[in-house]
């Protein structure tokens, strides 16, 4: 007996010798200054509390302003990057481990989800056997199979008996498929895993999320009945009720506005321009990006492409006259040496 307490005061799952485990007390949750900074700017900063064992601790804040993220920190899932922490007598983030043995996850969207492929009498089952594997004393391992199976059904019971989930009222009893259960029972089947270790910390995201205004109340009412078992409750929600301990969370910073970029400078001309050839308006050149583009082209790209061809026609015509007059002063020397021979 007196090596079972020794067992039992290191997992911290008990206040004092002689506890039993049916008796969980909660964890202390106190901060200061608390913060975490990620890749993108600060998740949050500036946390902190003080909280009694047994509390009802809400965290309230817009969507985006880090309330999953300091669920996590608080509970030793995320390393914080400022401040301190102390649950229990852990502090953080040095005793991260330490406080993830003794603080367990309730529904958290993304982190922990239901096996939508289980039943619920699986999913329990599946949640009562990692819970032995991995945080019960290693001498539990040793009793005999139906001892464990025994034990593993009332632990089973009463975590479902806390959560307030009766098994006969779903619609295939203990074989409903996770999938086909409604909001608020799927939050009762989470905590009901949840508290399968007796946890001393119980934290919970998105406790209001897609539930009526009655839902949500019950929802409270059942935090709060756990709360006063002796476990404290850690809870994200939009808003908080007016008896818990509310640890707010700001908006999410503004991104900062990326800096314009600077126009781009032209390319100094390659050299000065070629002069034009002729005169007038409509020999004048172009010039683009120190290239000068030539006038009289066949392609027609300068709007005096007209005025260019006629020039070009009128010399071609020079031209052909020229060489008509060469023609015939040619003719004319040959008949006269002709005449001299003769």
């Amino acid at each position: 007996m007196r090596g079972e307490v020794v067992v039992f005061e290191l997992t911290g799952q008990f206040k004092k010798k002689g506890g039993s485990v049916d008796s969980p007390h909660g964890a202390s949750v106190k901060a200061r200054d608390f913060g975490l900074k990620g890749p993108r700017g600060w998740a949050f900063r500036g946390i902190g509390v003080d909280a009694e064992p047994g509390s009802l601790i809400a965290v309230e804040g817009p969507s985006g302003s880090g309330r999953t993220c300091l669920l996590l920190a608080l509970t030793g899932r995320m390393k914080a990057t400022e401040g301190h922490a102390e649950i229990g007598r852990h502090r953080l983030p040095k005793k991260m481990a330490a406080v993830r043995r003794i603080a367990a996850l309730g529904p958290v969207p993304g982190v922990n989800d239901l096996d939508q492929a289980l039943t619920v009498a699986e999913q329990l089952r599946e949640g009562a056997l990692l819970q032995r594997r991995y945080d019960g004393p290693v001498r539990a391992l040793l009793r005999p199979r139906a001892e464990r199976k025994a034990r593993a059904r009332a632990r089973i019971d009463e975590a479902l008996a806390v959560a307030g989930l009766d098994l006969a009222a779903l619609p295939k009893g203990p074989r409903t498929s996770v999938r086909d259960l409604e909001r608020l029972e799927a939050v009762r089947l989470s905590v009901a895993i949840a508290l399968l270790c007796s946890p001393r910390l119980l934290a919970l995201d998105d406790l209001d999320l897609k539930l009526s205004d009655a839902e949500r109340a019950e929802v409270w009412t059942l935090l709060r009945s756990i709360a006063a078992r002796g476990t404290t409750v850690l809870a994200v929600c939009s808003e908080a009720p007016d008896d818990a301990v509310v640890l707010r969370t700001g908006a999410p910073e503004p991104a900062a506005p990326a800096e314009p970029e600077a126009p781009a400078e032209p390319e100094a001309p390659a050299g000065p321009a070629a002069p034009p050839r002729g005169s007038g308006a409509a020999d004048d050149a172009k010039v683009t990006w120190g290239t000068a583009a030539k006038s009289g082209t066949a392609s027609g790209q300068d709007g005096e492409d007209g005025e260019d061809g006629d020039d070009s026609d009128k010399s071609a015509e020079s031209d052909k006259s020229t060489g008509t007059e060469n023609d015939d002063t040619k003719g004319a020397d040959d008949a006269i040496t002709e005449a001299g021979r003769a």
